[in-house]
């Protein structure tokens, strides 16, 4: 089972604790045997303190109680996966959490931060030469202190394959969910989504701001438009299509998608597309032809070349791939 630490340095933030903890505490395998309600859990999730009675912080450096961890820096050691909130002391984090970083990015350890905790990583090294996302009110600190480091505040999280960063604190649902599906495919992903109550995944490229326009005619949110593409992937979808839907100019539509995804809708169409392909490849046994008519590729040709240009492998190696996952974990 992948271990899953969270580690709780003093006056760390409630929320970036609580995110990681419910997210992969929720992940379990879609293989349930009969009568049972749930699968077999995917993860083992612990939090780690540096020290008992360790005060956790909520916003305008209120202290809101203290905790005595189960867990302590030295059961970190033996995490697949270490989690590094933010909090209210990220700019002086302890020598034994950074040798603590240090350490397990040398054994290959996953490691990622939740908003000002890339500052954390930044301190142990770990983000030299990298793109680090982080909150936008510590990015320009991030980029003063750690030149080498090469901060985006404009996008959710970054990965950089063992080291991830995510901005604020709720865009660490976000990350989490990224490693989720990851691990375990975005069936598992979406199944986890559904149980938190959680909106579709976002990329990690999508924008961290939401602009709100003053009110006009042409302002609004963009869900309506977005649960009626997803309604009807299977069909041809065209840029005047949506616009028409949404009730705008096609003009308009692309200005929107922007401000409010960071993408365009065509771009954003396909996505869906890719994400529903991944579902139906690592949940049944359709042939990939008719996979591709489902999700409005057309034909498998033309599904295999956005597929293997956005997930980096064949529509086949990921069914192989994400099917003996889910064989694995049910056994």
């Amino acid at each position: 089972m992948h271990r899953v630490a969270v580690v709780v340095a003093e006056r760390s933030a409630v929320l970036d604790v609580a995110i990681p903890a419910q997210v992969f505490g929720t992940a379990r395998s879609l293989e349930k045997a009969a009568g049972e309600l749930w699968g077999p859990r995917l993860y083992d999730v612990i939090v780690c303190a540096e020290r008992p009675g360790t005060s956790m912080w909520g916003p305008g450096g209120l202290e809101l109680f203290q905790i005595n961890a189960p867990y302590t820096l030295e059961d970190a050691r033996t995490a697949d996966t270490i989690i590094v909130p933010g909090g209210h002391n990220v700019s002086h984090p302890s020598a034994e959490l950074v040798a603590l970083l240090r350490e397990a990015h040398a054994r290959g350890v996953r490691i990622a931060s939740i908003c000002g905790g890339a500052l954390v990583l930044a301190a142990a090294d770990l983000l030299d030469g990298k793109v680090a996302a982080t909150h936008w009110t510590s990015a320009e600190a991030l980029g003063e202190q750690f030149p080498h480091v090469q901060v985006d505040a404009s996008v959710l999280f970054a990965d950089c394959g063992n080291v991830l960063t995510s901005a604020g604190a709720a865009t660490g649902f976000d990350l989490c969910m990224h490693m989720v599906r990851k691990d375990f495919g975005s069936a598992i992903a979406a199944e986890v989504a559904r149980h938190i109550v959680l909106p579709p995944l976002r990329d990690g490229g999508q924008a961290q701001f939401i602009v709100h326009p003053e009110p006009g005619p042409d302002c609004g949110s963009l869900e309506p438009t977005m649960r009626w593409i997803r309604e009807h992937l299977a069909e041809p979808i065209t840029l005047a299509d949506m616009a028409t839907y949404a009730t705008v100019s096609p003009r308009t539509l692309n200005r929107k998608f922007r401000e409010q995804t960071g993408t365009t809708p065509l771009q954003w169409l396909l996505r869906q597309r890719i994400q529903h392909a991944q579902e139906l490849l690592e949940t049944t046994t359709i042939p990939i032809e008719e996979i591709a008519q489902h999700c409005g590729f057309g034909t498998a040709i033309n599904m295999r070349q956005h597929f293997t240009r956005q997930v980096r492998t064949s529509p086949i190696g990921y069914r192989r791939a994400f099917q003996s996952i889910g064989r694995s974990s049910s056994a």
